[in-house]
């Protein structure tokens, strides 16, 4: 039973981590050729979401911690671990590139003369982790079904 709880926060956590990221990507072919008062009052209808940002962690840790869960699965465990690793690659990226964009424009209210270089840098590291963590969600959802499909010891799927 604890590891179908693992595997559902897992999925759930992994999913509610695409949310953000998944808006941004989708909404970076319309904002990216903004001017700059366009851009910034856009960027204004983000205030609050760095909410989103206190589901990065536990996301991170509940698919590690299913990577453990299931270690007698080699499969299942080496999804989970993967899962695990692009959710960290996402925390990275953003350390490292969408944070200090946040901080130079003070979360976008201060215009500073090389806004255009940070916009860039803010909406493609926002698409980069849309993409990872679109993986993640896709790698942990695999982990789980792999969990559940039964084997036999030659590693062929059971006959129905």
């Amino acid at each position: 039973m604890a590891v179908k709880i693992l595997q559902f926060l897992a999925i759930v956590l992994t999913a509610l981590s695409l949310v953000p990221g998944g808006a941004h990507l989708f909404e970076l072919p319309n904002k990216i050729g903004l001017p700059q008062e366009a851009y910034f009052t856009v960027q204004a209808i983000y205030r609050g979401w760095a909410l989103f940002g206190f589901v990065l962690v536990p996301a991170l840790l509940v698919n590690l911690l299913l990577a453990f869960a299931v270690r007698h699965s080699v499969r299942s465990s080496a999804l989970a671990l993967m899962a695990a690793v692009l959710m960290a690659a996402n925390l990275a990226i953003f350390f490292g590139w969408t944070y200090p964009a946040n901080v130079a424009t003070e979360n976008w209210t201060r215009p500073v003369p090389e806004w255009e270089a940070l916009r860039t840098q803010w909406e493609y590291s926002h698409a980069v982790n849309a993409v990872l963590t679109f993986g993640a969600l896709c790698l942990v959802v695999l982990s789980t079904l792999a969990a559940a499909t039964p084997h036999t010891p030659a590693g062929r799927p059971a006959p129905p």
